[in-house]
């Protein structure tokens, strides 16, 4: 009976030592292809010239490559790094979203509102408040509560408890009622509305133009019209194009984030109850976002995919763009809404 009980207790002790190697293996391999892909995205972006005028209309968010590398730590040495690791933690992920808000907010004005407008409300400034705002905000809502312990106001004798727990590790995190909401409602669900309203209007608005080109082909006028409405059509093709792949990475941004602010909402008010395992998954699903977008600009995006090629086939001349105008051909461009429209060529 002793030996058998023995020899249970070391299978059991087997099986969850295997557990924990394939789940550390699993988890550094997702750190490392964060901070490979998402690497591997900003070479391309500095090596190709076409890509660095797409930017201006597919522009990941600069957060999304600070947090594949901001959220490497897994356990925590002292109470100071844990408060600090956490506040990163909450900054970087902020930005991010915050970031890909104001993205869609850029894309709106560029697809939705004329030229004009879009120059008169896009101006240098504002873009420029645009993105402290999205690393300002994040700060006051991660560094200063956290390092002053307002999350923990009211539950400081629970966080002490579980901190000297046989189950959890040294770095324990917990908000209060009045944190989480604030957090929660600052840092998703109102860039998550701004986000949904902008592309719902981008939609709409890129749906009626088709319909409206069909008229013109249907009527035998599409081949009749002045350059200034092909060129317009042209841009509202690509503006559509890229606000189609933004939002598809907007999508896949929130539904890997969702749960977990969603289960940082609820877990206040039902005591604290959701089991860790729970709250790990959730929140390394959020992480695993950071190796999804550079396998998104790959499949999504020609030119993502084919500066991707080069780099990895060191240079392979047969994943470089075929110019179609000549070795000698120079050309001139002008950008509208964020997009290069070639003028001539001689």
């Amino acid at each position: 009976m002793i030996f058998t009980n023995s020899v249970s207790s070391l299978c059991s002790h087997s099986n969850g030592l295997a557990k924990r190697i394939a789940l550390i293996s699993f988890l550094s391999l997702v750190m490392l292809m964060s901070v490979l892909g998402n690497l591997l995205v900003m070479v391309a972006v500095c090596k190709d010239r076409q890509l660095r005028s797409e930017t201006a209309r597919l522009r990941p968010p600069l957060s999304t490559y600070l947090s594949a590398q901001g959220k490497t730590a897994l356990f925590s040495i002292s109470f100071t790094f844990c408060l600090v690791r956490t506040s990163l933690d909450v900054l970087l992920t902020t930005a991010s979203i915050l970031h890909l808000c104001c993205i869609s907010l850029d894309r709106y004005y560029a697809i939705c509102c004329q030229p004009l407008v879009y120059r008169n409300k896009m101006t240098p400034l504002r873009v420029a408040l645009m993105i402290g705002g999205c690393w300002i905000i994040p700060t006051v809502i991660s560094f200063l509560p956290i390092m002053q312990g307002w999350n923990s106001i009211g539950i400081n004798d629970l966080i002490e408890k579980r901190k000297f727990s046989g189950n959890s590790t040294v770095c324990v995190f917990m908000v209060n009622k009045p944190y989480a909401l604030t957090c929660s409602v600052v840092a998703f669900y109102v860039p998550l509305i701004l986000m949904v309203l902008a592309y719902q209007r981008i939609y709409v608005t890129a749906r009626a133009h088709a319909r409206q080109i069909s008229m013109l082909q249907r009527a035998g006028g599409a081949g009749n019209a002045d350059s200034a409405d092909h060129q317009r059509n042209h841009r509202m093709r690509t503006e559509t194009k890229a606000a189609k792949t933004l939002c598809i990475i907007m999508g896949c941004f929130c539904l890997c984030w969702a749960p977990f602010f969603i289960t940082n909402v609820v877990d206040p008010f039902i005591d604290y109850s959701v089991p860790e395992q729970l709250w790990a998954a959730c929140l390394w699903l959020g992480y695993i976002n950071s190796m999804l977008n550079p396998i998104l600009y790959a499949f999504l995006n020609k030119s993502f995919r084919r500066a991707f090629l080069i780099i990895l086939c060191c240079g392979h001349k047969r994943y470089r763009r075929p110019s179609i105008l000549g070795p000698g051909t120079t050309c001139t461009a002008t950008q509208i809404n964020g997009s290069t429209h070639v003028l001539n060529c001689i």
